[in-house]
């Protein structure tokens, strides 16, 4: 075709599609499209970048908090186990001395029943029936831990005789036991009461 003046039609600008007036993007390939290489240096479009990772740390704050407050609760139960553990050991020991201290108020109240058994038995008035009994008595204090002591030729033990009256015998090389007034009972190795003698010591 030609212009009107005469000079033939240049036709349509045939402007680079690709170049963008300045201000304006440049239009995004179409699907399919090949994606030119990605200039050195820089990533590919559409691939993924991955943030680099330092070093591993060790444990956190939070664990070593975490630690600590373990072992301030095993200290906690260690400490309640051995308060219990100590408490136990009080009750037991407590009960054991009431029952001490109770055995030995009966066994104390018995002993003038004792004490006149053992008169009438230096009588001779320990018979029949009453001898049963007075048997019987002496195996039950006996199983209750009431142990009698003091004889005639015991060594004198001032912690265990008490001397009522001394005299002198050429027989004797220490001071001896002569006569048991009133017998002397202990409980275990514990003095109920001491015995009451008379003793003989070596003469000078």
């Amino acid at each position: 075709m030609t212009a009107g003046d005469g000079r033939p039609d240049p036709g349509p600008d045939l402007t680079d599609a690709t170049s963008a007036p300045a201000g304006e993007s440049a239009p995004r390939p179409e699907a399919g499209a090949d994606v030119p290489p990605a200039t050195e240096g820089q990533p590919a479009e559409g691939s993924e970048t991955r943030a680099e990772t330092g070093p591993e740390t060790g444990p956190g704050p939070q664990v070593a908090e975490l630690e600590a407050q373990l072992a301030e609760r095993t200290a906690d139960v260690q400490r309640v186990q051995a308060e219990l553990v100590n408490y136990r050991r009080r009750v037991e020991r407590d009960r054991e001395l009431v029952k001490q201290n109770a055995t030995f108020a009966v066994l104390t109240s018995l002993m003038p029943v004792l004490d006149d058994v053992d008169r009438a038995r230096e009588h001779g008035e320990v018979e029949g029936g009453f001898k049963a009994v007075a048997d019987s008595l002496d195996r039950a204090v006996t199983s209750l831990g009431l142990t009698k002591f003091g004889a005639t030729g015991e060594e004198f033990d001032p912690n265990l005789h008490e001397a009522l009256m001394h005299g002198h015998s050429a027989e004797v090389t220490t001071t001896t036991v002569d006569k048991v007034v009133q017998a002397g009972y202990r409980i275990g190795e514990r003095v109920v009461r001491a015995a009451k003698v008379t003793v003989l010591d070596p003469e000078a």
